[in-house]
């Protein structure tokens, strides 16, 4: 019943706070994420952070696998070690975030605009960086077929 009534009012303070209402393993630790925009070892795992305004927002070695993160603010965020297996960071801003040693596998990046992020040592698989602007930031799209 606890665990009901947090995850209810997670999502009433995010409504009222006008931030997107959010689910994940943790509710507690969302609603520390969307009222500090600190939440470092948190597991937000399948978060709905969609919209979110993240700015700035310690998530280092934070678990975002499969969490949504579409239109999100991430700037100047740090996201080191990080695991974002799997999220939906469609039109996401990514300006001067620090994912180094993230692992960004199968992250959705369509349409984000990644400028002077730090990715050193990420893991990068199967990325979707279709119509994403990208600019001074070590990611490309190469190989052979």
């Amino acid at each position: 019943m606890r665990t009901i009534l947090t995850a209810v009012t997670a999502g009433f303070l995010a409504t009222t706070l006008g931030m997107p209402a959010a689910e994940a393993n943790d509710p507690q630790q969302v609603q520390q994420l969307l009222m500090t925009g600190a939440c470092a070892s948190c597991d937000l795992s399948g978060a709905d952070l969609m919209e979110a305004h993240l700015i700035g927002a310690d998530l280092r070695d934070a678990d975002l696998t499969g969490a949504n993160l579409t239109n999100a603010n991430l700037e100047g965020a740090d996201l080191t070690g990080a695991n974002l297996q799997g999220a939906d960071l469609t039109s996401a801003m990514l300006t001067n975030a620090d994912l180094t040693n993230a692992n960004l596998n199968g992250v959705d990046l369509t349409d984000a605009q990644i400028y002077h992020a730090d990715v050193s040592g990420a893991s990068m698989e199967d990325l979707e960086l279709q119509n994403a602007q990208v600019l001074g930031t070590p990611i490309s799209v190469g190989g052979g077929e």
